[in-house]
C-alpha cells in the first residue's frame, strides 16, 4: 500500500511523516513520531484516553487518520508542559491527586486544556459536562474536577 506524506506541526514543530491510509492518528504519533503520552483504551472514541488538540479543537486520535493531519496545527500531551515548567493544569492534578493509576489522564488533561481555553472561568457543571468524554477507572472524576477548578482560577489570575 502507498504511504502519504504529511507535514503538520505537532507540539509546535513542523514535522513531516509517511503514514499508510488506514493508520489512524493515534498510531502515527505513537508508532512513528515516538509520542506515546496518548493512549488506546478503546479504538472507538469512547473512552478519550487518546485526546490530542487539532487546530485548537478536542479530537479523539483514535478516529482521525493520519493522512487528515496534513496542515493542521497538533497538541498532545507531551507539548502541555513548557520544558520543565508543568502547565498550570499539570501542576493542579499533581497538588490534588487528581491522577492514579495515569492511563487516562494525559486525555483528561488534554480535555481540560481545551475547556479551558474555550471557556476560562467554567462552572464546575460546565467541567463536569465537557470532561464526560474522558473515562477513569480510578480517581472518582472529584479531584479532576478540583484540579480543573483551581486552574483555572490560578490561570485568570485568581
Amino acid at each position: 500500500m502507498a504511504k502519504t506524506h504529511v507535514t503538520a506541526t505537532i507540539n509546535g514543530e513542523e514535522t513531516e511523516f509517511l503514514c499508510d491510509g488506514q493508520q489512524t492518528m493515534l498510531d502515527v504519533l505513537r508508532d512513528e513520531m515516538g509520542l506515546t503520552g496518548s493512549k488506546e483504551g478503546c479504538g472507538s472514541g469512547d473512552c478519550g484516553a487518546c485526546s490530542i488538540l487539532v487546530d485548537g479543537r478536542l479530537v479523539c486520535s483514535c478516529l482521525m487518520f493520519g493522512a487528515e493531519a496534513e496542515g493542521t496545527d497538533i497538541m498532545t500531551i507531551e507539548g502541555m508542559a513548557d520544558g520543565d515548567k508543568l502547565h498550570p493544569l499539570q501542576q493542579k492534578f499533581l497538588e490534588h491527586a487528581a491522577l492514579q493509576c495515569g492511563f487516562c489522564t494525559p486525555g483528561v488533561l488534554v480535555a481540560s486544556k481545551a475547556l479551558l481555553d474555550k471557556n476560562p472561568n467554567p462552572t464546575e457543571e460546565e467541567a463536569r459536562y465537557w470532561l464526560a468524554g474522558n473515562l477513569c477507572r480510578c480517581t472518582g472524576y472529584d479531584k479532576i474536577i478540583e484540579a480543573v477548578m483551581d486552574a483555572a482560577a490560578e490561570m485568570r489570575g485568581e
